[in-house]
């Protein structure tokens, strides 16, 4: 059973990225979407980290509100 905390460090972490509170902060201030992309299409994502999105994302895992969370946070006013 996996017992991680899903949060925003721990997605972070899950995608191979510094999961620090400044980092991520920078992340979320230096990257945004445009209102008709979808998280995974973004150009700042590898191969992986977009298969890692997509696949949590639509078998409702247990990343799925946190990835949905994140794809909030980059959507800029």
């Amino acid at each position: 059973m996996d017992t991680t905390t899903n949060d925003l460090p721990n997605l972070f972490l899950q995608l191979g990225l510094k999961n620090e509170e400044a980092a991520i902060e920078a992340f979320i201030r230096e990257h945004s979407l445009p209102d008709k992309m979808q998280l995974h299409e973004a150009p700042f994502w590898t191969a992986s980290q977009k298969h890692f999105l997509v696949e949590s994302f639509n078998q409702d895992a247990q990343w799925s509100e946190v990835i949905d969370h994140l794809d909030t946070l980059l959507r800029k006013p």
